[in-house]
């Protein structure tokens, strides 16, 4: 008997019938539709929408699935094994896997048949898997006609759903973890109401088998992290709350007439050097000077300076030596003034160089404004460029940074007649790392402890941006004390009593932190301590603060949910408010809100319609973004992007392939589109850089936008992303296996196995090898005896995408031979191509992705890995989203509405 692996999991709930074979696609239909009533084939979009029709989910659909009575438990089903399923075994599977004969360690004839109470369920899995995806029997040795493999298919697919509902109604499940480090930031920014990140001290999380951080096997924590957590939550009140009186704020105002003498003056010595030197030629001097001020009127390829009732322009220097280009604060607010003629221009080239350099007077903490006046210099181009905001400073020739500070690029529409006000606001105390001498260098001393902002035109193109002023302002505050300080320490009729106002905001702070109403006795507690610390603090407050970071360092916070209890017979129903923080961490990553948590505090949150309600409105409020971001990152494993760095790469398209598919998810929630988008769409989400990259026209921005397609299967979906395809190559190379690999393990949930130890390399010192093609390269590799029973199941899925060069830009042609991408399945099916690929996953993998989705998501939702024993409740949740349309948002509704997501 094997140890269950994790392969096995997935292997089950992912491949737990999704035929391989179009017949087996349709066990409970008849002869499936895949082209239209004049014989044509259907298009990829139309292959999506009929997909039901061929699904073997048509049998929980139509109530065909193993049931017992109230009285009596499900019995195996040993009759159909005897006389129809052992004779096919017998026929196809004994003479390799027999008495006699046990390839693979496989011994078919060995196998207990009741899979309810027997002990050979895992193995029964492999079978299933197997026969399923047509890989046994070896179709070049035995043909096995299509309703024997359906008898097959459908008696396994019941028994072990039956096996499964049978073995969890035997035990529950521990999704005991702690907090992962984006969850307990985003807690830490919602309980405190303060977009910052309070986890950059923690170390990043490692990852599950199937790639998710917030599994369960991985997440618990020794004293001594304790210890940390502590310390990162003392400080993280410490900078929520405040103390005295106002800090009173420093103002720098820049017009770019000032930040230009500087140039005017090198130009003005120029000219009078010119001058002197030619006072003797006045022909020759009259030359010099008219080339020199042509030379001062002509445009620069980086952020330059021009005086626009003249003409003259210059390059906006730089330097940090002596901290010549400082400007000094005031303690007045500067007021824009109504006119000006001189302005600084910022190429479309997304040349970064227009610095503003601020000096050492920055403070720590609090907010620093920056308004700066713009406009387009010209509105010939389409679309319109966009500024974005970083943060810098020079102390030497060796140290130095430059961060980016600005969340998103602001368009910049207005025209030069009527500029427009663009602002940022950056909390200080986020920049990291600020510049380490400037408290204690003297400006103008090296190390120089100045520190700068640099404002740059970040579009793709659509035009130079100019700017006439610049104002700062820091530190900012809307209210003193903040509303990060008066949620802790807000109004109540007990504040002149330093104990009862005490209890009072533990026992608030605590219901918020812990996800539940305390009891008493924990309330009572926290107040000793507070009791024990007041004599050793100055302030009061500062006495309720200790306490309540020992709240936070707590494992009622730090921790998601409580075991079972050992002895429990089944899985326990979580209570109504382990549901709220199971559905705030699934949809938000974070703790419940007040509306939640009174639900759970009332009961109502148990109801379906008031549970069904919440997720709309969770999924409706901004923090559903945590979702799409964190749950695609880990379901794609786009952690490898972030690792992909050369210099045909820039910047702009890289993050524009970080989002793309994570635009694509926001997309398909808000429409509740069909899952199956994922595989192929009639529309992309892409930017203005994305769109030049994928030669889209007319897209114009930073931002990103639906944009319909032909239905071309070029484009549409995940499959054909830029940045999925980039991270799977092995630049300049396409890489055909990881590819492959990554399309079995996170779209298909069907981890290839691992390869064989003393794999031969492929050697690129043979001549003979170094002229083939990659493909030719893999099949060469294919032919050694030790890689061909791998390689025939992953190659195929890898050399369908080869018209994508490593860029993921689509190619005819490779070092001047034409692109062949096509290659045979192991079931001798041949995929053309990207279209053959999403053809064949349309016609024969729909119900495989769609329950590899559901279990993808069912295990982000839970944070703990799914078990045989969950396969029966996947899949009813995947067979209720078929009947349902198969919408992303009609998925997260059925697995929470799940026993799956509402017990242990």
């Amino acid at each position: 008997m094997p140890k269950i692996s994790n392969r096995i999991c997935s292997l089950l709930l992912a491949l737990c019938a999704a035929a391989l074979l179009v017949p087996l696609m349709g066990i409970a239909s008849a002869e499936p539709t895949t082209t239209d009533a004049g014989g044509e084939p259907l298009t990829l979009t139309e292959l999506k929408s009929t997909g039901l029709e061929r699904s073997r989910f048509h049998a929980h659909l139509a109530g065909e699935k193993p049931s017992a009575s109230d009285d009596q438990p499900p019995q195996a089903d040993l009759e159909t094994f005897q006389s129809k399923i052992q004779p096919l075994l017998k026929q196809y599977c004994y003479d390799c896997h027999g008495p006699d004969t046990m390839e693979g360690n496989v011994q078919v004839s060995a196998l207990n048949p009741d899979l309810l109470r027997g002990s050979d369920t895992d193995w029964w899995t492999e079978v299933f898997a197997a026969v399923t995806k047509g890989e046994m029997p070896p179709p070049d040795d035995y043909e096995m006609g299509d309703a024997e493999r359906r008898q097959i298919v459908n008696w396994l697919s019941g028994q072990l759903e039956a096996a499964s509902a049978l073995r969890r109604q035997s035990g529950s499940h521990s999704a005991f973890r702690r907090l992962t480090r984006y969850e307990y930031n985003y807690a830490l920014q919602d309980l405190l109401g303060l977009p910052w990140d309070f986890a950059k001290d923690l170390p990043p999380e490692p990852h599950s088998e199937e790639g998710f951080e917030n599994s369960s096997e991985l997440l618990h924590l020794s004293v001594s992290q304790f210890e940390t957590y502590h310390r990162l939550a003392r400080e993280a009140l410490d900078r929520a709350t405040v103390s005295g009186d106002r800090p009173k704020p420093l103002y720098w105002g820049i017009a770019m007439e000032s930040a230009a003498q500087r140039e005017w003056k090198q130009q003005d010595s120029q000219l009078a050097k010119k001058k002197k030197e030619l006072a003797e030629q006045p022909e020759k001097l009259e030359a010099e000077l008219a080339k020199l001020e042509e030379n001062f009127r002509k445009p620069h390829g980086n952020a330059y300076y021009k005086q626009l009732s003249t003409g003259r322009t210059a390059p906006a220097t730089w330097n940090y030596r002596g901290a010549s280009y400082a400007f000094a604060p005031t303690d007045t607010k500067p007021e824009f003034p109504e006119s000006f003629d001189c302005v600084a221009i910022l190429p479309q080239s997304r040349r970064q160089n227009l610095i503003v350099e601020l000096g050492n007077r920055l403070p720590d903490e609090g907010t620093m404004r920056v308004t700066v006046r713009a406009s387009r210099v010209s509105t010939d181009s389409p679309g319109h460029p966009s500024l974005q905001l970083l943060f810098g400073w020079q102390a030497s020739n060796e140290g130095r940074a430059l961060l980016r500070v600005s969340d998103e690029d602001i368009p910049v529409t207005a025209t030069s007649d009527e500029p427009q006000l663009i602002q940022w606001e950056v909390p200080l105390g986020e920049i990291y790392p600020r510049n380490s001498v400037r408290k204690t260098s003297k400006m103008g001393a090296i190390p120089s402890p100045s520190e700068y902002i640099r404002i740059a035109n970040s579009a793709a193109s659509s035009g130079d941006v100019q700017i006439d002023y610049v104002v700062v302002e820091a530190p900012v505050y809307t209210q003193w004390p903040p509303a990060s300080h008066t949620n802790i320490f807000f109004a109540s009729e007990h504040s002149g009593d330093e104990v009862a106002y005490a209890r009072e905001i533990l026992q608030r702070f605590m219901s918020r932190a812990w996800r539940r109403i305390p009891s008493q006795e924990e309330v009572d507690r926290k107040l000793k301590l507070f009791q024990v610390m007041r004599p050793q603090c100055d302030r009061f407050e500062d006495a309720v603060l200790e306490v309540l970071a020992t709240i936070l360092a707590s494992p009622q916070f730090l921790y998601v949910a409580k075991s079972s209890p050992a002895d429990d017979a089944q899985p326990s129903k979580i209570d109504n408010y382990g549901l709220a923080s199971r559905l705030a961490l699934f949809l938000w990553c974070s703790l419940p809100d007040d509306e939640l948590l009174a639900l759970a505090e009332s009961g109502q949150l148990a109801d379906d319609k008031v549970l069904a309600a919440q997720v709309d409105r969770m999924l409706n409020d901004p923090r559903s973004s945590r979702l799409s971001e964190h749950f695609v990152h880990q379901w794609l494993n786009l952690e490898l992007l972030g690792f992909v760095n050369f210099k045909q790469l820039d910047p702009l398209l890289k993050e524009a392939m970080q989002h793309e598919p994570i635009a694509l998810f926001d997309e398909i929630l808000d429409q509740n589109s069909s899952v199956l988008d994922f595989l192929h769409s009639d529309y992309t989400m892409v930017n203005q850089r994305l769109a030049q990259h994928y030669r889209l026209p007319d897209v114009y921005g930073n931002h990103f936008r639906r944009v319909e397609l032909k239905d071309d299967f070029r484009q549409g979906g995940l499959l054909t992303q830029a940045g999925v395809l980039a991270m799977n190559s092995d630049y300049p190379d396409s890489h055909p296996l990881k590819r492959a690999i990554w399309l079995l393990e996170c779209l298909l949930a069907d981890p290839p196995p691992p390869p064989p130890p003393a794999v031969p390399q492929i050697d690129l010192a043979d001549p003979e090898i170094a002229k083939m093609t990659l493909k030719e390269r893999i099949e060469d590799h294919r032919n050694h005896a030790a890689c061909k029973s791998c390689h025939v199941k992953i190659d195929p899925w890898g050399i369908a995408f080869e018209n994508y060069d490593a860029l993921g830009k689509w190619r005819d042609n490779i070092r001047g031979k034409p692109v062949d991408a096509s290659s045979q399945l192991f079931n001798g099916e041949t995929l053309d191509g990207m279209d053959g690929l999403k053809r064949f996953l349309l016609e024969n993998r729909q119900d495989q992705f769609m329950q590899a989705t559901v279990q993808k998501l069912a295990t982000f939702a839970l944070g703990r890995p799914l078990r045989f024993e969950d396969r029966a409740e996947v899949e009813a949740i995947t067979a209720q989203v078929r009947q349902d349309g198969d919408g992303l948002r009609t998925t997260i509704h059925a697995i929470v509405q799940s026993d799956l997501f509402k017990t242990q």
